[in-house]
Order: C-alpha cells, then sequence, then structure tokens
C-alpha cells in the first residue's frame, strides 16, 4: 500500500472517531436532559405523539384544535415529566381582574404648610428689649418671643384708671341725685342727666378695658389694675401656635409699630410638597392621589402623602401643572426648600384584568405566556397574548387571556428556553 493510500486510511479512522466522539456527546446530553426534557406539540400536529425521553411511561397527548401549519401564534402545548416538573419547582398564579395603579415620577420641592404658619405681630408699639426665641427654636404655645416697651400700653392703662375714677364719682353723684328728687329737692330732669353721664362712663371704661386686652393684657391683671402704682410699660409677645421660629425681622432695640412682623412660627409636623406634572399626566392624578416621597438625604427612607391641591394653571414655559401634597412629618426630616422625588400613585377606577410581569416571556415580536392546568400536571401550553404597558409590576391583557386562567410564574423562562430548542429542531 503506497503512501497516499495509508494517509487515506488514517484520515477516514479519524473522521469516524470524531463521528463517534459526537455522538456520545449527543446522548450523554439526552441523558442529561431526560428529567427535564420538554416534549413539544405543536396544537393541530396530530402526528407528533409524546415519547418517554427520561425511562418513564408516556404522557398521553391532549387534543388540540386544529390550526394553520406554521402559525407562531396559535398554541403550542409542552409536556413535562413529572420529574422535571419537581425538579424546576414551576409556580403558576391565576390571572385575575384588580385594578392597575400607576406611578408618576416627577421632582418636588418642601414648602411650609401655609395653613399652619402664622405671622407674629407687635399688637402694641413701642422698642424692643428683649427676645426670647432664635431662629429655628422650637417653641410652644403662649411661649414669650420678645418684650416690647411700650408708651401706648402705659397710656392706656392710665385712661382705664381715670375713667374708672370718674365712674365711681358718676355713681356717687346719681345716689345723691335720686335721694334728693325723693325729698323734692331734685327734679327729675337732672337725674336723667345724671344717669346719662353716668352711662355714657360706664361706656368709656368698657372701651379702655377692652383697649389693654388688644395690646395685650389679660382679665386678670387688668382686674389688678387699681393705682398708678401698678402700671406696667412692657407687652410680652406670645407665640400663637406650637411650633418652629422660621422667621425673625426683629433685634433688640428695634423700634416696632402697631401690627408690625416681628416673628413667623409654622408647625412643621406636616409640610406641602409641590411638584411640577406635565399636562399628558393630568388625566390620571386627581385630588386625593396617593404618593411616595424620598430624598437623597435619607437614603431609604420614605414619607406618604396625599394630593390636596391641582393648580387650575398650566405654567407656558415648562407646560407643567403644579401638583400640592400634604405630607406628614412628625419628626421633620424634610427641610424647607429641600428637592424630594415624588412617586404619584393613581389607581384605575375600573378593574382589569391583569398578568405578572414574571409571566410573560418574549419570542422575537410575541409576548406569549404558559398556561398550567392543576387538573393536568405536566402540561403546560404557550400561547401568544397581546398586552397593554407594564405598570406596578403587572401588565393589562387586551387578548389572549381570560379571568381563572393559571399562568406560570417561576419557571417560565425555561418554558421558553425550551419552546425555542425544539421549535430549531433540538
Amino acid at each position: 500500500m503506497s503512501g497516499r493510500d495509508t494517509l487515506a486510511t488514517d484520515t477516514r479512522r479519524a473522521q469516524r472517531l470524531v463521528a463517534f466522539a459526537l455522538i456520545a456527546i449527543a446522548l450523554v446530553g439526552l441523558g442529561a436532559l431526560g428529567a427535564t426534557a420538554v416534549i413539544r406539540h405543536r396544537a393541530g400536529d396530530s402526528a407528533a405523539a409524546p415519547v418517554s425521553v427520561s425511562g418513564t411511561s408516556p404522557t398521553p397527548p391532549t387534543p388540540a384544535q386544529p390550526t394553520a401549519a406554521g402559525d407562531p401564534t396559535q398554541d403550542v402545548e409542552l409536556l413535562l415529566t413529572p420529574e422535571a416538573v419537581t425538579r424546576l419547582k414551576l409556580e403558576s398564579v391565576p390571572v385575575i381582574n384588580a385594578t392597575l395603579e400607576r406611578t408618576i415620577s416627577v421632582p418636588g420641592t418642601v414648602f411650609p404648610n401655609a395653613y399652619k404658619e402664622v405671622k407674629v405681630s407687635s399688637i402694641a408699639g413701642g422698642i424692643v428689649t428683649q427676645l426670647h426665641a432664635e431662629l429655628g427654636t422650637p417653641v410652644h404655645r403662649g411661649a414669650p418671643l420678645a418684650t416690647v416697651f411700650s408708651a401706648e400700653l402705659a397710656e392706656a392703662q392710665t385712661k382705664l384708671l381715670s375713667t374708672a375714677a370718674m365712674l365711681d364719682a358718676d355713681r356717687r353723684r346719681l345716689e345723691r341725685t335720686q335721694e334728693l328728687v325723693k325729698i323734692g329737692a331734685a327734679s327729675r330732669q337732672e337725674l336723667d342727666e345724671v344717669t346719662a353721664v353716668r352711662a355714657a362712663r360706664e361706656t368709656e371704661v368698657a372701651a379702655a378695658r377692652q383697649r389693654l386686652l388688644l395690646l395685650g393684657l389679660n382679665p386678670a391683671q387688668i382686674d389688678a389694675l387699681t393705682s398708678p402704682g401698678q402700671i406696667v410699660s412692657t407687652v410680652i409677645v406670645p407665640a400663637p401656635i406650637a411650633g418652629v421660629i422660621t422667621t425673625r425681622s426683629v433685634n433688640t432695640g428695634q423700634v416696632v409699630s402697631p401690627g408690625q412682623e416681628v416673628f413667623v412660627v409654622t408647625d412643621l409636623s406636616t409640610v406641602w410638597v409641590v411638584g411640577e406634572l406635565y399636562e399628558r399626566d393630568l388625566v390620571s392624578v386627581g385630588v386625593g392621589a396617593s404618593a411616595r416621597i424620598t430624598t437623597a438625604a435619607y437614603p431609604g427612607f420614605f414619607l406618604s402623602g396625599r394630593v390636596s391641591y391641582v393648580d387650575p394653571r398650566v405654567d407656558p414655559q415648562s407646560r407643567t401643572v403644579k401638583v400640592r401634597l400634604e405630607v406628614p412629618d412628625p419628626a421633620a426630616r424634610l427641610k424647607l426648600g429641600m428637592y424630594v422625588a415624588v412617586e404619584l400613585r393613581t389607581p384605575e377606577e375600573t378593574p382589569r384584568l391583569l398578568v405578572p410581569h414574571a409571566a410573560v416571556q418574549t419570542l422575537g415580536e410575541r409576548q406569549v405566556v404558559f398556561l398550567a392546568f392543576e387538573e393536568e400536571p405536566g402540561r403546560y401550553v404557550q400561547r401568544t397574548v397581546q398586552l397593554g404597558p407594564l405598570a406596578a409590576d403587572r401588565y393589562p391583557v387586551l387578548a389572549g387571556l381570560k379571568a381563572g386562567d393559571r399562568v406560570v410564574t417561576q419557571g417560565s423562562f425555561f418554558l421558553r428556553a425550551e419552546s425555542l430548542r425544539n421549535s430549531s429542531g433540538g
């Protein structure tokens, strides 16, 4: 035998060895798939009968509706051996009718609750002699904020003392006139005149008392005022609500006029978050919609709130609408002016058929799910479905499913892989 013939013989022998090795690898692969192999049966293909690849008895085929050959949108039946079902731990859930919650993310800014923000002013004009609170100080209701020396307050007390003294004199004169009328020493006209003067004096005293109340004295202090030595010339400006000093407009020694703002006290247990909403999202957000507020300042922390107001005006430049959220914040973590992220959650009013995101797989340009049957363990049907946009980890079902159908969630990716493998002839 020549050298060329010997070379050809060796080449053919090597090719046979490679072929045998490939067959051995395929057999090993088939054995590895024996416990998990899926037997694929396309609906309408009556010639495709199931066979056992794991040594177990074959699963009988399920009758299928006749379909056009090669139509990728038709149902495809997959039959799993009991061993495969057990090991893969496939889970399925029913398709249900429920309301879909949509989430819209918008930026927001923290503002004080304007309904719980009080501007504090001095009732009496004068000179600020002492400040009892600084910017950012928490205060309780009635706590002193500032002391004001007021000549106006001293004059009002002097006025009360003088009118009260004249009222006492008018009272004694009226008593004497009444006695004189009884003995005929005074006329009835004189009695009427004295009575009218006393009534007018009572009105002056009541007005003087009211003036002192307006200037900050309490009724007990006014009742105790009986002599000029008891006149006070300072006014205490109290906190009208419990909160935090968010503005201080005066310093010690400054002259203030009646009604001038000296402090702003804000209750920060509830704040407003104002977000910018695009026009396209207006249809989904209304008063009462719930929201989740997060901030980069506190990773992992969030607060819940609700939309309390939607601005009727659209900003002509940004084409956005302001939405106001009322957010309880008892720990006062949100700071005024802070930027936050707002997730508005808007549930639909009408329930829709929904399928979990985990149950949906993509085959080319199609979306499919795998139906499970409790009465037929190991039988799964691949079905093409039409779905709406994903929201809250669920898809609205437009076509392909009905309420009560069970779809595979955990393990649906394996079924997809087996479907692709079998369709490619693997």
